[in-house]
């Protein structure tokens, strides 16, 4: 068997292996039903095991869906989606595999949003620089008590919800605009792009889309899988400049934004749970938005004294509901602008 210079897995079995490359798409399920991209019929896999997802960076995620018989890698079970890594031994219930992403593979990078085409580049084994000053939006979502919710529930029920989540949120990321730029946990960062010197409060709108979906969304799988408690979920936005790039290796490249735009997004995320609100967004983010929306009576000012700042950080703060009000004043704006005649 002539190994592949792509990603790919090395399926064992008991008739010997076979290689299944991980090119041409996005994400891969894996199980005993007609409909996964993967088929293996083993009585130990469930119907819908897991999927292994590839982020716009290059990176490859493991998420199990809830699988009876639990996702493994490397000899630990997965319970939150996990970074796959050159020669990985995976098991889907008695199904071992392997998986490959030789470094010889040149990765890509996306250079103007998440629209664009990628450009392949050559590298050195060293970490890149190639970087630019982007103005941009981040949010930070991550699912309350996680800790507490994993003692309290079996691993089966751990993983479908789970995974079930990162899935949805996923697809909410993509129609909003933008792509889960990292799994850290159990949360999800995206970034959204801005214009070289201004923002569009137009696509900020998008971003707060995106949280009010999510939180809509953990709210009904809470109540599809009857959960003992109810399931819920903290953010923070932050608007501001960022050095955007490549952070990884030459043959592992990491495409994100660093900087204090994106420290400050995971500092006020982390913020809400001290102060008991659901949503927190920087000062940037807060003026942006109030040029399209009437939300001034809907957020609380806080002045913050987050890690890492030797000075008072503003922030202001909101609950899911009153996040619903904005969204859906600032609606009612916009049909009046279009249909002025009908108001």
């Amino acid at each position: 068997m002539t190994p592949l210079l792509t990603p790919h897995l090395v399926i064992k079995s008991t008739n010997g292996s076979r290689q299944y490359p991980l090119v041409g798409d996005v994400y891969w399920t894996v199980g005993r039903s007609k409909g996964n991209s993967i088929i293996i019929t083993d009585p130990w896999m469930s119907r819908s095991h897991a999927f292994i997802q590839r982020l716009d960076n290059g990176e490859f995620y493991l998420i199990d869906l809830g699988s009876r018989n639990g996702s493994f890698v490397n000899g630990r079970r997965v319970s939150v989606p996990t970074t796959l890594t050159h020669q990985d031994q995976i098991m889907f219930g008695q199904s071992e595999m392997v998986f490959l992403n030789p470094p010889q593979e040149k990765q890509t990078l996306p250079q103007r949003g998440t629209a664009e085409k990628f450009s392949p580049f050559e590298s050195d084994p060293i970490t890149d620089t190639l970087h630019e000053r982007r103005l941009i939006s981040v949010m930070v979502v991550d699912i309350r008590n996680f800790t507490v919710f994993s003692r309290r529930v079996d691993n089966h029920t751990l993983s479908l919800t789970v995974g079930t989540w990162f899935r949805q949120a996923g697809e909410i990321i993509k129609n909003s605009g933008s792509w889960v730029d990292k799994y850290i946990g159990d949360a999800v960062m995206s970034i959204w792009f801005h214009g070289e010197e201004a923002v569009d409060p137009e696509q900020l709108i998008n971003v707060f889309q995106a949280v009010s979906d999510l939180n809509q969304m953990t709210t009904d799988l809470q109540r599809q899988l009857s959960l003992p408690f109810d399931l819920k979920i903290g953010a923070g936005i932050n608007t501001g400049y960022a050095m955007v790039g490549n952070t990884g290796t030459g043959d592992r490249p990491d495409y994100t934004a660093i900087g204090d735009t994106v420290n400050a997004a995971f500092r006020l995320e982390s913020a809400t749970k001290q102060l008991t609100e659901d949503l927190a967004v920087g000062r940037e983010t807060f003026g942006h938005l109030c040029k399209v929306a009437s939300i001034k009576d809907h957020f609380v000012e806080h002045q913050l004294s987050l890690k890492g700042y030797d000075q008072l950080f503003t922030a202001f703060c909101a609950s899911y509901e009153n996040l619903d009000y904005v969204l859906l004043d600032h609606l009612v704006k916009a049909s009046q602008r279009k249909y002025p005649g009908l108001h």
